[in-house]
């Protein structure tokens, strides 16, 4: 039996919250170099890629579930 559906809606909001930060953050970091401004710069992405994260994750989530499954099935000896 897998987890509840609250567990995995929370779990696809915390890795879109850390996936959507860590990604703003190194792609804003890198190429402004953290010069002057770059903070405000990244916050605005992020604030911006979070949402948008989540919600593909709530679409992708079950497809992936699915794949790794079949995946699973295929790749394990019978």
């Amino acid at each position: 039996m897998g987890p509840d559906k609250v567990t995995l809606i929370l779990a696809q909001f915390l890795i879109a919250l850390m996936m959507a930060f860590l990604m703003t953050f190194i792609f804003t970091a890198f190429p402004m170099h953290f010069t002057q401004g770059w903070l405000w710069v990244w916050l605005q992405r992020f604030a911006l890629a979070f949402p948008i994260a989540f919600v593909l994750s709530l679409a992708v989530g079950p497809v992936a579930f699915f794949l790794a499954s079949r995946l699973r099935r295929f790749l394990s000896p019978s």
